[in-house]
């Protein structure tokens, strides 16, 4: 079974999402999506002060085995980046609800993050699939 945190949102693309005191967006890949993937060799994450649309592909994560778009899981800007994923991909694997965040987003509505699936929501979302 995945590592879930209960503090997290998700959504079905396995993205998680975590609220910050400041109402900012930390977001990055599941530990199934990671799991799912194998070994990671480079990640491709959006630019700073790029807007995204909700649901839109954003950035890319490739393993030995495949590349996989990575989606946002709510519509805001961009407003930082995880630089150390350029160095050391790994880390989504090693750490992906720590060290492995992908980006910063400020919500255009952050009330859409009440929308997201909650740790018991995408533990069903799981067993399904």
């Amino acid at each position: 079974m995945s590592n879930i945190p209960a503090d997290l949102k998700y959504v079905t693309s396995h993205e998680w999402i975590k609220l910050q005191a400041d109402g900012t967006l930390l977001i990055g890949i599941t530990d199934h999506a990671q799991g799912a993937l194998g070994d990671l060799v480079f990640v491709d994450v959006p630019k700073v002060g790029r807007v995204l649309v909700a649901h839109e592909a954003c950035a890319v994560v490739e393993s030995v085995k495949a590349a996989s778009d990575v989606y946002a899981p709510l519509a805001g800007e961009v407003i930082a980046v995880n630089e150390a994923l350029a160095g050391a991909p790994e880390l989504l694997n090693s750490d992906p609800y720590g060290a492995g965040w992908m980006w910063q987003l400020r919500p255009a509505n952050p009330a859409d993050i009440d929308t997201l699936l909650d740790a018991a929501g995408y533990a069903k979302v799981l067993e399904t699939a």
